[in-house]
């Protein structure tokens, strides 16, 4: 994977996700999406991933094909922050997150992402950015694709 905002998506029945006990964010069948952004990324990277996983194709169609895209089965998509994405496990055995960006760059550009998401005509739910966050999901499939912009 390069050097851009990356995101790891699984399809699923539903998800949540909740901050010191209580739910923040939950969605019924689509998508989650964990992403995290890097130094050099923008507004224009953010736009685009949030393009291609709404235009990803992960969702049969009535042939069992993976033919349909979050959209296209009007599915939800509950995003969450992951700065994790970006840890480096090639030395030693503790990953090192330096590729990962600053909070003040990643936020503003997660929020992007969000918004183009639902100027796509996505339905969402999010995570807390910088909270100690507990995810629940539901898998379909498996299904777990990586994205980069």
């Amino acid at each position: 994977m390069g050097d851009s905002v990356r995101a790891l998506i699984q399809r699923v029945t539903k998800a949540s996700v909740s901050v010191d006990q209580k739910t923040v964010g939950t969605i019924g069948a689509g998508l989650c999406v964990f992403v995290a952004v890097t130094h050099s990324d923008d507004e224009a990277a953010a736009q685009k991933l949030a393009s291609k996983i709404w235009n990803l194709r992960i969702f049969e169609d009535e042939e069992q094909r993976m033919n349909r895209s979050v959209g296209e089965v009007t599915g939800e998509i509950l995003v969450v922050s992951q700065f994790t994405l970006y840890g480096d496990t090639s030395k030693g055995r503790r990953p090192s997150f330096v590729q990962a960006a600053a909070p003040e760059i990643a936020e503003p550009l997660i929020e992007k992402f969000c918004e183009s998401l639902l100027a796509l005509g996505a339905s969402i739910a999010t995570g807390q950015f910088r909270a100690h966050m507990k995810v629940e999901i539901h898998n379909d499939g498996p299904v777990t694709v990586s994205v980069d912009a």
